[in-house]
């Protein structure tokens, strides 16, 4: 479906990331792999995308903190795969704390990481998508791009702001066989939210399992975590030619969260 597109995805050696691009990969597109992680983990991981595409895939270490780093990032993805067909922002982080006691260099980082680096790697690859006519942007948000929860100041401000920049990109893009759209996931089982119903355990005095069900109780009306598997083909679906007229969309992939 995909075969001979260039992905990139950043965030991409992390729970939802590396669902994105192993689900890209199967669709036969080539990937470049950005993130954090040991140098033998992500080789792995690169030598499993190759074997699930069969092209190629790359790895570029750009820190999302830096602008710099992601036009280079993207600049590497243009040279070695002569273009950047669909890009994924997914990279982002979390902290949770009531607003008079937020960390102002929390605020900062969270606000460049999950909102400004995707300005930042879209500025640097949609001329060429509308120079081929062709092109899927597709910013992974939150529901929290859609309603806000307690504690989370920068990240619901960050991921509204994301659902902004989706609906303001997919119309710049309009008429140049470019997409743009945003995925909003509810509650996904990563390092991020297992650090939020591990700290609801320690302070209630709970065991993790029900920590986990008193989480899921409360926002979300599957009661079960959203698999990463299922945004990864969320994205290969925006990509595809069944979604060519979609665009602007902030799509929920929560379990209801966002109907209630």
């Amino acid at each position: 479906m995909l075969k001979g597109k260039n992905a990139v995805v950043t965030g991409s050696t992390g729970t939802i990331g590396r669902a994105i691009a192993q689900s890209l990969a199967d669709a036969g597109a080539n990937v470049l792999l950005n993130g954090f992680g040991e140098s033998d983990e992500i080789e792995k991981l690169r030598g499993n995308l190759i074997r699930r595409s069969g092209g190629k895939a790359l790895y570029h270490g750009a820190d999302m903190l830096h602008p710099d780093e992601i036009v280079a990032m993207i600049g590497m993805a243009e040279r070695e795969f002569g273009g950047v067909d669909i890009l994924v922002n997914n990279a982002g982080i979390q902290h949770v704390s009531p607003i008079e006691s937020f960390p102002r260099e929390k605020w900062d980082d969270i606000i460049a990481i999950d909102l400004s680096a995707a300005f930042h790697a879209i500025r640097a690859t949609v001329s060429g998508m509308k120079a081929r006519r062709w092109g899927r942007i597709v910013n992974i948000a939150s529901v929290h791009g859609l309603v806000a929860s307690i504690d989370k100041s920068a990240y619901v401000a960050a991921k509204h702001g994301l659902v902004g920049l989706t609906r303001e990109v997919a119309l710049e893009t309009a008429t140049f066989g470019v997409t743009c759209n945003a995925i909003c996931p509810g509650w996904v089982d990563t390092p991020l939210v297992r650090r939020q119903y591990e700290a609801r355990a320690a302070r209630e005095g709970s065991p993790v399992t029900e920590a986990i069900a008193a989480m899921l109780g409360e926002k979300q009306p599957s009661r079960s975590f959203v698999s990463p598997r299922s945004i990864g083909e969320a994205v290969v679906f925006l990509c595809g030619t069944a979604a060519d007229a979609i665009t602007g969309v902030a799509l929920p992939i929560d379990g209801g969260w966002v109907v209630q």
